[in-house]
């Protein structure tokens, strides 16, 4: 007899803490998913070609069931919503979303649910829409009082102390690139940044 499987399914914004993600895998898991069941995703919920997601719903076999937290965990969108409603009808699966049971495994779902489903959909997007709308505001606002947006660029003033140690020995070719990448703790790109904002100053 086969035997059916409880994958989890939790994610976040990648602005979002660690902790955030840690919690909806501990609850997960008291929904009867395990760690190896668990699919990740740092992704916003209103992008609909999620790669975890994705992977989720194609290894998923009839009579399986998925388990997430909130409906705004699996999608903010009510059109995909809709669409992984369908699924679970067409594979037979069933939903878990908190306390919230949906039962599929006859491949019918009853009015009722369905439409406790879909409104729970509609709120999430509806949230969704409202959070976007206040941080448009609110950066349209910040805008008109001349704050800046977005990450403060960087100067050469900013240019830290160490690097500019080991510059000269990076100008007489002591060493290269690498090397002084490995000598600042810094990564190549960041290198190059302070290089070039050291020698557009100098220029």
């Amino acid at each position: 007899m086969e035997i059916k499987m409880i994958y989890g399914y939790a994610r976040c914004s990648t602005d979002e803490t660690r902790q955030q993600i840690d919690r909806q895998v501990r609850e997960l898991i008291d929904l009867g998913a395990t760690k190896e069941t668990i699919y990740l995703e740092y992704e916003s919920g209103t992008k609909v070609d999620r790669v975890e997601l994705g992977k989720l719903l194609k290894v998923v076999k009839e009579g399986d069931t998925i388990v997430t937290t909130e409906v705004s965990r699996i999608t903010r969108s009510t059109k995909q919503l809709c669409e992984i409603i369908e699924l679970a009808q067409v594979k037979h699966l069933k939903l878990v979303i908190g306390a919230f049971v949906v039962d599929c495994s006859k491949g019918e779902l009853d009015p009722m649910t369905e439409g406790m489903l879909k409104m729970m959909g509609v709120f999430a997007e509806m949230e969704r829409n409202m959070i976007s709308q206040r941080v448009k505001s609110g950066m349209a606002n910040a805008k008109a009082k001349g704050k800046q947006i977005g990450r403060p660029t960087t100067t050469s003033d900013d240019v830290p102390h160490i690097f500019l140690k080991h510059y000269p020995k990076y100008k007489t070719k002591e060493i290269n690139v690498s090397e002084f990448a490995r000598l600042c703790n810094m990564s190549r790109t960041t290198i190059y940044k302070y290089i070039k904002l050291v020698e557009n100053k100098q220029g």
